[in-house]
């Protein structure tokens, strides 16, 4: 299972599956974090949390513990 956390920076993935329960799974979503959806990874801070992503044409920022529960093809 490759999770968005393990992605490198400027690579473009497709989201295939959402971990998490409740609240967390609810709160990814609301970012816009769906099933199907596409992010591309724009750069990683210099200690390696949080991640810059682009998605559904607005920037994100994204801690690595959030982004493990992020499955991707």
């Amino acid at each position: 299972m490759k999770t968005l956390k393990d992605v490198g920076v400027g690579e473009t993935v497709t989201v295939s599956r959402l971990h998490g329960e409740g609240p967390v799974k609810r709160r990814i979503m609301d970012m816009g974090i769906t099933k199907g959806g596409e992010i591309h990874i724009r750069k990683v801070a210099p200690l390696g949390d949080p991640m810059e992503l682009n998605l559904r044409g607005y920037e994100l920022s994204l801690r690595k513990s959030d982004a493990e529960m992020i499955e991707i093809q």
